[in-house]
C-alpha cells in the first residue's frame, strides 16, 4: 500500500489533534476532489512547473523517453511511466516528485510516535484517510492493530464503498469512522462520482446497526448536492438512522463547503479538474445556513466546516 502524505497537527480529521496519513488507491472519481493524486494505487510523477528553470535534466535522465520540454513545460509524451523515479531523484529543483512509497509498519509507526505526546494531551490520535483505506484491507487492518496495540485512537475516514466484511472489520478495528455521504440519487452520485451509492447507503445502515461509532460528511458543493430535495433526502436518511436508537450521542453531521484545491494538483498531474465542465461554486452562507437548519430540522446535530 503506498502513501502519499503524512499530515501533523490535523484538527478536522477526528477529535483532538491527530496524525493523518493519506494512502493511495480510491474507486471513486469525484469531480470536485481536492486529494486526486490518491486516486490511482500506484506511485506517479507530479510536476509543479512554478519551479521548473527548462534545464531538461529530467527529459535527458528518463530511460523510457517519457518527457519533453514544451513552451509549457515539461510534458509527458506519451510512452508509459516505468515509474523508476529517476527523473525526480536528479531535478535540481524539485519541479518533478515522485508520489507514494511504500513504509515499512517500523517505519511508519515511529513517525507516528514522534506525535505521541501531542495527541494524548488533545484527546486526539491517528486518522487514515486516502484515497479510500478500504481499497487495501489487509494492509488497513494491520495498521490499525498496531496503532490499537500502542494504544492510539483511531479514526478512518472513508466513502464505504466496500464489500461489507470489509467495513465490518474496518469499523470494529477502530474508534470513529468518518463517511464521506455526497448525494441520494444514485444515478446523480455515479455522474459526479463514477459509481453509484446503493452500496454506501447500505454500508451506512450496517455501520449504525452494529453500533459502531460514526459521522458523516457532506462536501457541500452549490450545482451538485446543496439544493432542497438533496438536502431533505440526506436528512430523512440521516434522522431514520437517528431514530433507530444506535447512533451514539456523539453522531454529528458536518458540512464541508468545496474548494477547488484539487485545480492545481490535476495540473501536476497533467491532467484535466472538472473536465466535463459542471458548474460547481462554494456555497453562500445563505446556502450553507438553508443546509443547516433543513438537517436540524430533523433533529440531527450540524457543525460547518471541519
Amino acid at each position: 500500500m503506498n502513501i502519499f502524505d503524512i499530515k501533523r497537527y490535523a484538527i478536522n480529521d477526528g477529535p483532538g489533534i491527530r496524525t493523518t496519513v493519506f494512502v493511495k488507491g480510491c474507486p471513486l472519481r469525484c469531480v470536485w476532489c481536492h486529494n486526486p493524486e490518491g486516486w490511482t494505487a500506484e506511485r506517479q510523477i507530479l510536476y509543479k512547473q512554478s519551479r521548473c528553470i527548462g534545464c531538461k535534466t529530467c527529459v535527458e535522465t528518463c530511460p523510457a523517453a517519457r518527457l519533453e520540454l514544451t513552451a509549457d513545460g515539461i510534458r509527458p509524451t506519451g510512452q508509459e511511466c516505468t515509474l523508476c523515479g529517476k527523473c525526480s531523484e536528479e531535478c535540481p529543483t524539485t519541479a518533478l516528485e515522485m508520489c507514494g512509497r511504500e513504509w515499512p509498519m517500523d517505519e511508519l509507526m515511529g513517525e507516528i510516535e514522534k506525535e505521541r505526546a501531542i495527541m494524548e494531551d488533545s484527546g486526539g490520535g491517528v486518522t487514515l484517510c486516502g484515497g479510500e483505506p478500504l481499497m487495501h484491507p489487509m494492509e488497513t487492518m494491520a495498521i490499525l492493530r498496531e496503532l490499537g496495540r500502542r494504544g492510539f485512537h483511531r479514526t478512518v475516514d472513508t466513502t464505504l464503498y466496500a464489500q461489507p466484511d470489509v467495513v465490518d472489520s474496518v469499523a470494529a478495528e477502530c474508534e470513529l469512522l468518518l463517511i464521506d455521504l455526497k448525494l441520494m440519487d444514485s444515478a446523480k452520485h455515479r455522474l459526479y462520482t463514477g459509481v453509484p451509492n446503493d452500496l454506501i447507503v447500505r454500508n451506512i445502515r450496517r455501520v449504525a446497526e452494529a453500533g459502531h461509532s460514526f459521522q458523516i460528511r457532506i462536501p457541500l458543493i452549490e450545482g451538485i448536492n446543496a439544493d432542497g430535495q438533496n438536502m431533505e433526502s440526506t436528512a430523512e436518511f440521516l434522522n431514520d438512522l437517528s431514530l433507530s436508537g444506535k447512533v451514539g450521542e456523539d453522531f454529528i453531521v458536518n458540512l464541508l463547503p468545496y474548494h477547488d484545491v484539487g485545480k492545481d494538483k490535476h495540473r501536476r498531474m497533467w491532467s484535466q479538474y472538472n473536465p466535463q465542465g459542471y458548474p460547481m461554486a462554494t456555497p453562500t452562507e445563505e446556502t450553507l445556513q438553508r443546509c443547516r437548519r433543513q438537517l436540524e430540522s430533523h433533529a440531527l446535530r450540524v457543525v460547518i466546516g471541519g
